[in-house]
């Protein structure tokens, strides 16, 4: 290594024996990760930038080299439920509107009874009570209807799939 790197090492061992003695060892902690958290922040951004100029210039040649090859194309698929934007239902907003006031009264009613909370106190515990109700509610019937919606594409592409009842499957060949 060259003279400047340790004497560069040397001045940032230095600030950090000071910083020890100013800030304590869970002040350096913290100073620690944060300034690892801005150098990970900057090398994502390079790595991501890197990658995707790679990306980019990847699926031009590929389009350039697929056209010069190709002259017809593929038949573009329907897309399927998953992949088009749709409502989840009334299921969603139900099901949060229910955890909402679970959560809100569950929040209230515990805050007033279990501690020795002022009545304003615990009505604002009961709102952000009620909103994390809220959030579990849509969480959970939004995993539900998804789960159903695969489950029913899934389900109807199989029957496509299969052949219809009382027909005879074709007969494995012997060469």
């Amino acid at each position: 290594m060259r003279l400047v790197t340790y004497s560069w090492m040397a001045v940032v061992l230095a600030l950090a024996c000071a910083a020890i003695g100013w800030l304590g060892l869970a002040g350096w902690m913290a100073a620690a990760v944060l300034v690892a958290s801005v150098a990970m922040h900057v090398a994502g951004n390079a790595i991501g930038t890197r990658l995707r100029e790679a990306t980019d210039q990847d699926l031009s040649s590929r389009r350039r080299a697929a056209r010069e090859t190709s002259t017809e194309s593929l038949p573009v698929a329907a897309p399927t439920p998953l992949e088009r934007r749709s409502s989840l239902g009334r299921l969603v907003p139900v099901s949060a509107g229910i955890g909402a006031v679970c959560g809100g009264t569950a929040g209230t009613l515990a805050l007033w009874w279990l501690t020795a909370s002022s009545p304003a106190g615990a009505l604002l515990g009961g709102a952000s009570s009620a909103v994390m109700g809220g959030l579990f509610g849509f969480l959970g019937a939004s995993f539900v209807e998804i789960v159903r919606t695969s489950l029913r594409e899934s389900l109807a592409a199989e029957r496509a799939s299969l052949p219809p009842p009382g027909a005879t499957p074709p007969s494995p060949r012997r060469t």
